[in-house]
Parts: structure tokens; C-alpha cells; sequence
């Protein structure tokens, strides 16, 4: 088995969904999602058939998102692989409808971070053994750390 280290690489301001799935369907129930999530959100979407014709399938609201997320599932190369690049909106909006699809298995990350998937490659094909999201931490937050999280969290609405 080899593994591989995949760099991800996604417009400034974007934040990525990667995840598996199973089933055709996925690609029009992600849109659904995402649509339905907020009527400003930007997004692509892109879906890895593993058996049949073995296409990545494709939709979204912005062509340069929609090729974003079809190069990343492209780069990453197993099946069952999906990926959605999202500007305007934020992945914790979205991530319950993500999860709520039928056909997702997983969530393997949703990041605006720089980004690595690990993939697994055995002579029977390739699969996502992991995601390598942004760095490592360099302390423990202090208590002012903690009132400008809080502080900032509230400016931004998500905290009263």
C-alpha cells in the first residue's frame, strides 16, 4: 500500500466540504442542501463514481466553484469521493443538511484551512484514510483569549 498526500487547493475566501457517498444521486441531493441552506451561498459540487461509467459528476450555482470542487475530487481521485467549494456562506450553516443526505457516509472535513487528504492506494484502488487541516496548535488559550473567542462570536452573530 502506498500512501499519498494530496494538496487541495481551493479559491481564497472558500471554504471546502469533503466527503464519501454512494450513490448517483448525491450530486442533485448536495445541490438541494446547499440551495436550501441560504440564497446567497456560491457553491460547486462534484461526485466520484465508483463503478459504471466511473464520471465526476458536477453541479452548483458558479462555474469557478463548480471546477474547483471537480479538480479537487479529480486531484483526490477515489470513488464515492465528493467535494463542495462554498463562498458567501459558512460550512456550519450547511453541515446538518450535509449529513442529513442519505447517501453521505462521512464527513471527512469542512475547512477554509490549508488543506491535505491522505490517500490510501492498493492495487484493488484508492481510498481517503485521512485529512491533514491546517496546523498545529502553539498553546492554550488565555483568558484574554477566551473574551475575544467569546467577543467574536457574538460580533458575528452565532453567540448572543
Amino acid at each position: 500500500m502506498e500512501i499519498h498526500e494530496i494538496d487541495i487547493r481551493f479559491p481564497e475566501g472558500a471554504n471546502v466540504i469533503l466527503g464519501q457517498s454512494h450513490f448517483i444521486k448525491t450530486v442533485e441531493d448536495l445541490y438541494e442542501v446547499m440551495v436550501n441552506s441560504s440564497p446567497s451561498v456560491k457553491f460547486g459540487v462534484a461526485f466520484s463514481e465508483a463503478s459504471g461509467p466511473r464520471l465526476i459528476r458536477r453541479d452548483g450555482n458558479d462555474a469557478a466553484l463548480i471546477e474547483c470542487a471537480v479538480q479537487i475530487v479529480r486531484d483526490v481521485a477515489c470513488g464515492h469521493f465528493f467535494a463542495i467549494a462554498m463562498k458567501d456562506g459558512f460550512p456550519v450553516n450547511v453541515l446538518n443538511g450535509v449529513k442529513d443526505c442519505r447517501e453521505v457516509c462521512r464527513i471527512y472535513c469542512a475547512t477554509a484551512n490549508p488543506l491535505q487528504v491522505l490517500v490510501a492506494e492498493t492495487p484493488k484502488g484508492r481510498g481517503v484514510a485521512g485529512v491533514v487541516d491546517g496546523e498545529p496548535p502553539l498553546g492554550v488559550e488565555t483568558e484574554k483569549d477566551v473574551e475575544t473567542r467569546k467577543g467574536f462570536l457574538r460580533k458575528i452573530g452565532y453567540k448572543r
